[in-house]
């Protein structure tokens, strides 16, 4: 069976976006979806690309705004009307947790999915052991075990490991599905993925010069 490579950030609206139309994707399509949970702010900036902070107000509120409310209407996806509360906090623990249940399979597709959905409908702080633990409890998990599992050596590793991987193969953002070796970066992409997933592009032909500055 083929797998899709998911690149994802615990807390991520645009990954909320995409999290029940991938899964669908993949069942239809019989894609193992394989998780990488990433600490997102060192892999994005390791790219060059600005830190949220330094982006402009205009950018916020389009790209970090209405495109979520457009994208959350058009996929039907039900979102609160504004910036989670504590969105800023470490979500450190929550990918952990998500680690624990391994890298694919029904268990960490539920997870995943529930803290998602959780952050960005119920305003739920992921950096919360107790909100947290109950997730994991209306899943059908013993929390207090899982949480041990999730602060355990090897987890943390896996953590560090998927940011190295997500660095080493130029991910920009969150969520970043990788086909074959081939990457769509945005649940906007989705439509690209699965038209690749049964019809394959064309082999890239595109060269651009190196970079040393802005493009005029």
């Amino acid at each position: 069976m083929s797998e899709l490579i998911y690149y994802y950030s615990a807390h991520s609206a645009f990954a909320y976006l995409g999290s029940a139309r991938v899964m669908q994707i993949c069942a239809a399509h019989g894609l193992t979806l394989v998780h990488r949970p990433i600490p997102l702010s060192p892999v994005v900036e390791a790219q060059g690309s600005q830190p949220f902070g330094d982006r402009t107000q205009a950018h916020v509120d389009y790209f970090f705004g209405r495109e979520i409310e457009r994208w959350a209407e058009l996929r039907d996806v039900p979102v609160l009307p504004a910036r989670p509360t504590y969105h800023d906090a470490d979500n450190t623990l929550a990918s952990a947790m998500i680690l624990a249940l391994g890298d694919r399979g029904d268990a960490v597709d539920a997870m995943a999915h529930a803290m998602l959905r959780a952050h960005w409908l119920d305003d739920a702080d992921l950096s919360d052991e107790a909100t947290l633990c109950a997730i994991a409890t209306a899943l059908g998990h013993d929390a207090a075990a899982l949480i041990t599992t999730a602060r355990q050596p090897d987890i943390a590793m896996q953590y560090e490991q998927n940011a190295n991987d997500a660095r080493a193969n130029g991910v920009m953002g969150s969520p970043t599905y990788v086909l074959k070796g081939e990457m769509f970066y945005g649940q906007d992409r989705l439509e690209m993925l699965e038209r690749a997933i049964t019809r394959p592009f064309a082999p890239t032909r595109w060269s651009n010069p190196p970079v040393h500055g802005p493009m005029t």
